[in-house]
């Protein structure tokens, strides 16, 4: 280890030399020494100390002037805080141009050469001392520089380096968190460049960013070099991994999305270092990594949490920056440090934000950062400038944010921006605040005025959408402590993906109900057939556009069971190991007619609801190449995947002999029963699947009873039909004879019953009723789930009272008759 007080090297450093060199270069040492011999590969490099900051100020006489300039300094006049701010940068520059620093970076630099060759570029990033803690995180307070090469330019950057620990938003994050301007330094990191100008690079967390779900690796990436998507400057291409599976030895992608990568950072020869052109087409239509590359960056990430976490002594999710290197090709870590947002989240009270049905117009959607929903009047930024005159409580619309913005994104309803992904600057700093925001709509700062009245949601998945007008909105606050958890299992119907992870933190026993058809409608949106047997697709038009979609695979049909695999394989890691019953395609013939090129292939029929739907489509020659997608797509989740947890549920099976074709034909496609612990059921939702529940125990694992079909064939009322709606429901004496007779048919025959329809959701007197009859579960969507918890719980316990008094002469147990009262 060197003596020099002012340099150190990466090798010599670790997690525990924060005091010397910050955060940010203590981790690059930590992971340099440490985890370099574990196969992670890490640029190698050198810190100036804070020694070395401190010196230079000290010999300078610098801080008795710094304490005069800050003295008094309120951060809510920002035309203030800018003035002292400047005043403090130059006041730090000057003070480290100091002759025995100057030699010794020359000195260090000599050493990189003497590595990676004469003139080698390397990247120059501040690490204050307060930076990157577990407890004291906040992206981009100070400089980094990029692409710098020779001494002279080196030690130009670190002096610039130093004389960011005065920009104007770190000086208001340590005003916010107590800490004392002279008591932080900041050290300088100075690392050999990766030559990810010629390749990609991005960022992986250790957890969803969104909804804090710790059981994926998030990784992002773009080409060129990463300060891009920090920035918030492109939106990135982004992949899932599932860290159980991929522990157990499964090596797959769980879901990727293409973004739209406009442009790319590369080296400039100039005083700038770097520069941004335009991406190609190509590129932009491509993922900028293989699936290789993913699942090595996440076996990386994976590895890097472990001993991070090991070191903390308790699991510590993480935020690492990767670069690829265009000349070696090899993947390198040059960042990682604790996630400090996502990650704090605990589970003390469930919160659920739910938009009221509207027709109000939607002015764009993009990127959701958050689960919130805000409305509020627009304040268009377009320059700094424009700052001034924001009003708390407004919406921020802006091309992008910066981080001298923060005083102010700090008391904004919501944020909106043109440009970025979900681990820009917006994102970044919007998640940490807490406060809803919509990244990457294009051209909404065109579409929107300021003083107009919006309403911006994140509560609807993946995507967020910004609504013209203030928009009725529904908060549900569940205290964790509140929640009594019933014998009954409680499980969620589900079928967007995008929640998946969200859903899977509230409270419950699996997925009772996962539907495909959300999945092949909105991820696919093409008819199956179409992608089967694409020559018999007879519009031109409808031919090129699903070439269009499905070029960069070897076959149109790959495209479906890719899409299909990833939806479903989404909600089946998110609950993973908990059961998830995913139910076989059951559009109606209508309805797929309404999919891409769909009408070529469905028949007009005059009544859909009980016409060529459900089991009856699946070995049929007229869908059986269909029917084979899907069977691929979920072989591929459990064989592939590693998700053994789902099950395979089979809807609108009318007779014995049609349920055993369908079996015998998911054996043929890969799905046999039993086989890996394969488990089918089948929907209960026909009569004659109630009175003949012996004969289908027989053939199946488990029954889920379909209230809204089983209604509708039981009281003979077309549940379409606006006329004689008053006729259906569930709550008739003859259909809760059915709900009995179901429930009493499956025990008898030691198979598992649950509900997955809409009537135990819709009234609860139905929920406590399959409770007395002790049904194994209840299926509801996720804004019913904590009412229906509540509901199930207390049926339980008034059912045992009943029970007790029943025993001893008191009282009657309730009969069915008094659910209709």
């Amino acid at each position: 280890m060197s003596d020099n007080p002012y340099v150190r090297w990466f090798e010599d450093l670790g997690l525990d030399d924060v005091g010397m060199v910050g955060g940010k270069t203590a981790s690059l040492g930590e992971l340099y020494s440490m985890l370099s011999r574990r196969g992670i590969s890490v640029p190698n490099g050198f810190a100036l100390t804070a020694a070395a900051y401190r010196a230079a100020l000290l010999q300078q006489g610098a801080w008795e002037e710094l304490r005069k300039l800050l003295a008094g300094l309120d951060k809510r006049h920002i035309a203030d805080l800018a003035r002292r701010g400047a005043a403090a940068r130059d006041i730090v520059y000057a003070a480290t141009d100091l002759a025995e620093l100057r030699q010794k970076v020359a000195e260090a630099y000599r050493q990189l050469e003497q590595e990676y060759g004469p003139n080698v570029a390397v990247a120059v990033r501040s690490s204050a001392t307060a930076e990157d803690l577990p407890n004291a995180s906040f992206a981009g307070q100070h400089d980094s520089f990029l692409n710098v090469r020779g001494a002279r330019a080196l030690f130009e950057a670190c002096r610039r380096c130093f004389a960011s620990i005065f920009t104007d938003r770190a000086i208001s994050y340590r005003i916010d968190n107590g800490f004392d301007h002279f008591k932080v330094a900041l050290s300088v990191a100075v690392m050999k460049m990766v030559r990810s100008d010629l390749a990609s690079s991005g960022v992986i967390f250790t957890l969803d960013t969104e909804s804090g779900f710790r059981d994926v690796v998030f990784v992002t990436g773009a080409y060129g070099l990463g300060e891009n998507i920090v920035q918030g400057a492109v939106e990135p291409d982004e992949f899932y991994v599932h860290k159980p599976t991929f522990n157990a030895g499964f090596r797959a992608v769980l879901s990727r999305r293409i973004g739209a990568k406009d442009k790319k950072m590369i080296y400039a020869r100039s005083r700038t270092t770097t520069r941004n052109v335009p991406t190609s087409r190509r590129e932009r239509e491509s993922l900028c990594i293989s699936d290789d590359d993913v699942l090595s960056l996440a076996e990386s990430a994976i590895v890097i949490e472990n001993h991070y976490s090991n070191k903390a002594g308790h699991p510590r999710p993480m935020d690492v920056e990767w670069a690829k290197d265009g000349t070696d090709g090899k993947l390198y870590i040059i960042q990682a440090r604790p996630e400090t947002v996502a990650s704090r989240r605990t589970p003390e009270a469930f919160e659920n934000y739910v938009l009221k049905p509207n027709a109000a117009a939607v002015l764009g959607e993009g990127r959701a950062v958050g689960e919130k929903i805000a409305a509020g009047k627009v304040r268009l930024i377009r320059r700094k400038q424009d700052l001034r005159a924001f009003k708390p409580g407004e919406v921020l619309v802006a091309p992008a944010t910066s981080p001298d913005w923060e005083p102010v994104m700090k008391i904004a309803a919501a944020i909106v921006t043109e440009h970025g992904g979900r681990t820009c600057h917006a994102a970044i700093v919007a998640r940490e605040l807490g406060v809803p925001a919509v990244v990457g709509i294009e051209g909404i700062t065109r579409k929107v005025k300021t003083g107009a009245n919006v309403t911006v949601s994140c509560a609807e998945g993946d995507i967020g959408h910004v609504y013209a007008g203030r928009l009725p909105f529904d908060v549900e606050r569940v205290a964790t402590a509140a929640l009594n958890k019933p014998r009954t299992r409680i499980m969620v119907n589900l079928g967007n993906p995008e929640l998946a992870f969200k859903t899977a933190m509230m409270p419950n026993d699996g997925v009772g109900l996962a539907r495909m058809e959300f999945i092949i409608n909105q991820h696919i949106g093409i008819h199956p057939m179409a992608l089967a047997k694409p020559k018999q697709v007879k519009s031109a038009k409808d031919r090129r556009l699903i070439e269009q979609i499905t070029r960069r695979y070897r076959k149109p049909s790959d495209f479906f069971v890719e899409r299909l695999s990833e939806g479903v394989g989404t909600i089946a890691a998110a609950f993973f190991p908990r059961p998830v019953i995913v139910r076989l395609s059951d559009f109606k013939t209508n309805e797929y007619a309404n999919l891409r090129a769909g009408a070529d292939f469905e028949p007009r029929e005059e009544n859909p609801m009980l016409g060529f739907r459900g089991a009856a489509r699946y070995a049929h020659p007229a869908y059986a190449a269909g029917f084979a997608l899907e069977c691929a797509a979920l072989r591929r989740v459990r064989n592939d995947m590693g998700l053994t947890n789902l099950k395979v549920m089979i809807p609108f099976c009318r007779r014995v002999e049609e349920a055993r074709n369908v079996i015998q034909t998911m054996a043929q496609h890969g799905l046999k029963q039993g086989e890996n612990g394969l488990e089918i059921y089948v929907m209960c939702e026909i009569p004659n699947n109630v009175i003949l529940i012996d004969r289908f125990a027989e053939l199946f694992d488990g029954f889920s009873i379909g209230s809204n079909d089983l209604t509708q064939l039981t009281l003979g009322v077309d549940r379409d039909s606006d006329i004689v709606a008053f006729d259906f429901d569930e709550r008739d004496p003859g259909m809760l004879e059915m709900l009995r007779l179901a429930v009493d048919g499956a025990k008898r025959n030691r198979r598992h019953i649950g509900i997955c329809g809409e009537a135990p959701a819709n009234y609860p007197e139905i929920a406590r009723f399959l409770a007395g009859l002790g049904i194994d579960s209840i299926s509801v969507n996720p804004s019913s789930i904590l009412r229906t918890i509540g509901v199930v719980y207390e049926a339980e316990q008034n059912a045992g009272k009943a029970e007790d008094m029943s025993r001893s002469g008191q009282g009657d147990v309730l009969d069915h008759a008094a659910l209709t009262r």
